[in-house]
């Protein structure tokens, strides 16, 4: 019973969302409103906890909405400075073909942000780029998210694994028995190594497919014939992507741990994929583009005013007008890897314990936020590319225009899984509301429980919007159910690892922001209808080799 209550506001907000269409600026009250209801009827959460949580909520919508402004910050900027039709013209050398530039922007140049920064970063940077290039914008963010699989467990130099497993795990009874018995890890830092080599391996299988399926939803969905055969047309090009990234991907995963896989990995793979199509190999015979924009429907379009694509700016070397992603990406990977600076933003955290008593914790970092990196690139655009400051400030009032549209949405979903995950605590006696749906599958289902441990992952980051919260939420609880039915439970973690990196490509909040980027506000729902579809192959994949090496080996 507790199960099916618990399901009740994802049931209702995919409903609304996803099945008729409501924009997620509608839907979101209406879910925020139904949990609390839940939360405070049936769980009997208290009120002040409630509140608590619902704070912790709208400081984590805040930092997503000062990535959005920072994202979009940086592509009006170079929208009114002319670094957009520049880049433009110099992708178009390196190749024509759209399916080309999707797998090399989104695939490789997004694994790489992903590794570096995580946090939403590929998209709020792929998507933007992708519609510089002349994707239409609902066409961009599918590619943006879609990416959001394998990388991700390995994001923002292995925080998914090194914290979300970790935090999960450690000081837990049933863990130091594990890691105490003969035959197993010889500590907890092994016991970390070996989930991590465990969802590298798995993620390579699944995930090398991924820059095909990718090219195979934009010719069914944005081409002229609506072909699933012209995505498939290249698919010794999008294997070849998938391999340069997988295969570094997995041998550091596999030798070095979690901190490097997506970071290197997605370096590599840019590295290679542009090398070879700038030497013709691996290419396709015919160039395939998406129609006419005159004739892309009115769902593909961005809500941005037509009047601000390409104001006129200053020409320039095609060097200069990259230089602001180039800064981005590095000074992404300088805050983030040298322990002494990423000790020094880590330092700078601003925190509030034990907020009214109630057990729930609120911090928040800014400077190591990816929009403050966006920003200080921001800052130095106008020099670097010697715009007027008229055309400087027109692109901050169209950014903050764009992110007040996509504020409503943000901060009611992000609360509301804040209730949503914080119902753990209550009056009521009963486990949290994740806790109840995870609990009901595993009574469900018993010893096949490998098939669905991916689907649990999923769901916890679906709802939270994160990988690393999922991990931390629901590790334990992977754990204790492998042990209970005599599975290994390190492999059974690393099936909640990989689903819930699969789980972002649907989750409603990185939906949300990724499509606020590139101006495509109140169809979110069309969006998670398109990535849905790699996700159920992305879970299905890993249940299926989670039933194989668990249940047959």
């Amino acid at each position: 019973m507790s199960a099916l209550i618990a399901i009740a506001p994802l049931v209702v907000v995919f409903l609304l969302l996803v099945l008729w269409r409501w924009p997620a600026a509608r839907t979101m009250p209406v879910g925020f409103g139904l949990t609390v209801l839940l939360a405070a009827v049936y769980w009997q959460v208290p009120c002040l906890r409630m509140v608590a949580a619902g704070l912790r909520g709208l400081v984590i919508a805040g930092e997503l909405l000062y990535i959005v402004w920072g994202a979009l910050s940086l592509l009006f900027v170079l929208k009114h400075s002319g670094a957009v039709a520049a880049i433009r013209n110099g992708f178009r050398r390196i190749s024509p073909d759209r399916r080309i530039q999707a797998i090399i922007v989104a695939w490789a140049f997004g694994a790489f942000m992903e590794g570096a920064a995580g946090f939403g970063t590929p998209a709020a940077v792929a998507g933007p780029l992708l519609v510089i290039l002349g994707f239409p914008p609902m066409a961009a963010v599918v590619s943006a998210l879609v990416i959001q699989s394998t990388p991700v467990s390995f994001g923002a130099v292995g925080t998914p694994i090194l914290i979300g497993v970790r935090r999960g795990l450690e000081d837990q009874s049933i863990v130091d028995s594990f890691v105490a018995a003969p035959g197993g890890p010889q500590s907890f830092t092994e016991l970390l190594l070996l989930i991590g080599a465990r969802v590298a391996v798995v993620h390579a299988v699944i995930g090398t497919l991924i820059p095909l399926a990718m090219v195979c939803l934009l010719t069914r969905f944005f081409g002229a014939k609506r072909s699933w055969r012209e995505g498939l047309a290249v698919w010794p090009f999008a294997l070849f992507a998938g391999l340069a990234f997988t295969v570094p991907y997995v041998l550091l995963g596999v030798l070095l741990g979690p901190a490097f896989p997506s970071l290197v990995g997605g370096l590599i793979a840019l590295a290679v994929t542009v090398t070879v199509t700038r030497s013709g190999w691996l290419q396709p015979r015919q160039v395939w583009d998406f129609p006419p924009s005159p004739d892309w429907p009115g769902e593909w379009r961005s809500d941005f005013p037509p009047s601000q694509n390409d104001p006129p700016g200053r020409p320039m070397s095609l060097a200069m007008a990259w230089l602001p992603y180039l800064l981005v990406a590095g000074l992404l990977v300088a805050t983030r890897v040298p322990p002494a600076m990423a000790g020094f933003f880590q330092r700078t955290t601003i925190r509030w314990l034990d907020v009214f008593g109630t057990g729930v914790d609120i911090a928040t970092t800014p400077l190591k936020l990816p929009g403050t990196v966006f920003l200080m690139v921001v800052l130095v655009c106008p020099i670097l590319h010697r715009m007027h400051w008229a055309g400087f400030l027109a692109a901050q009032v169209e950014a903050l225009a764009a992110v007040r549209r996509a504020a409503v949405a943000i901060v009611f979903a992000v609360p509301m899984v804040q209730v949503f995950i914080y119902s753990d605590h209550n009056t009521a006696c009963l486990p949290g509301m994740p806790q109840a749906l995870a609990l009901a599958v595993a009574d469900l289902v018993g010893r096949a429980w490998p098939a669905f441990s991916a689907v649990i992952g999923a769901v916890g980051a679906f709802v939270a919007g994160s990988n690393t919260i999922s991990n931390m939420t629901f590790s334990l609880f992977q754990f204790q159910v492998a042990r209970q039915i005599g599975l290994e439970p390190m492999f059974v973690v690393a099936l909640q690892a990989v689903g819930g990196a699969a789980g972002n490509m649907i989750c409603i909040h990185n939906v949300v922001a990724a499509a606020a980027t590139v101006g495509l506000f109140g169809r979110e729902g069309l969006v998670i209808r398109k990535t849905l579809i790699p996700t159920v192959y992305y879970l299905a994949a890993a249940g299926a080799i989670g039933s194989v090496v668990l249940l047959v080996f």
